[in-house]
């Protein structure tokens, strides 16, 4: 992958990305909630450790074509939280509900201004709206955890909003984009 200079040319590279974040979080999260919705088994186990280890390499694609600095934080947090996963895997869903939460609040946070700092480019108040509502479902699996038949059911929900906001920014985006093209 290049690096961008124009907010044009990183349009286009973070519609791709966009696009391809949408399509995993679909099937992400059908995969969850048809294996692990209520029980945590091997293949959940490697689904929820899984969900980070991606968010890790659209990071590095992202930060490698468009140099947000902010990325770099996100990539940290996200190893971490595989790392974190697999071990709550291992206690349990309760264990894995404040782990993925706690990493969905912090997450949510580096998103959010990640993509304040992107407005200028275009396509990004569906990630400002998406960074902020992270947090919230973040601290909302913490307190899930302690419910009395906790399930990963709403972090398959979580996954799929988080997609569809990826979508309808990759679509946001590519006016950006065309308008580029436009002008060349």
């Amino acid at each position: 992958m290049t690096i961008v200079d124009s907010p044009a040319g990183s349009a286009v590279a973070l519609r791709r990305l966009y696009f391809v974040r949408f399509a995993f979080a679909v099937v992400w999260a059908a995969l969850l909630f048809l294996t692990a919705k209520s029980h945590l088994g091997p293949i959940g186990a490697v689904l929820v450790v899984a969900y980070p280890l991606f968010d890790v390499a659209a990071a590095v694609v992202d930060a490698r074509s468009t140099r947000a600095a902010g990325l770099y934080v996100n990539i940290a947090i996200s190893l971490l939280a595989g790392v974190g996963l697999a071990i709550a895997s291992a206690s349990g869903i309760p264990a894995v509900l404040r782990v993925w939460g706690a990493w969905a609040v912090v997450a949510g946070l580096v998103q959010l201004v990640v993509a304040v700092g992107r407005r200028r480019m275009g396509g990004q108040w569906p990630m400002i709206l998406s960074g902020g509502i992270s947090v919230l479902a973040g601290a909302s699996f913490i307190v899930g955890a302690a419910a009395p038949e906790p399930s990963l059911a709403n972090v398959a929900g979580y996954a799929v909003l988080g997609g569809i906001f990826f979508l309808v920014s990759a679509i946001r985006l590519g006016r950006t984009a065309d308008s580029e093209f436009r002008r060349a």
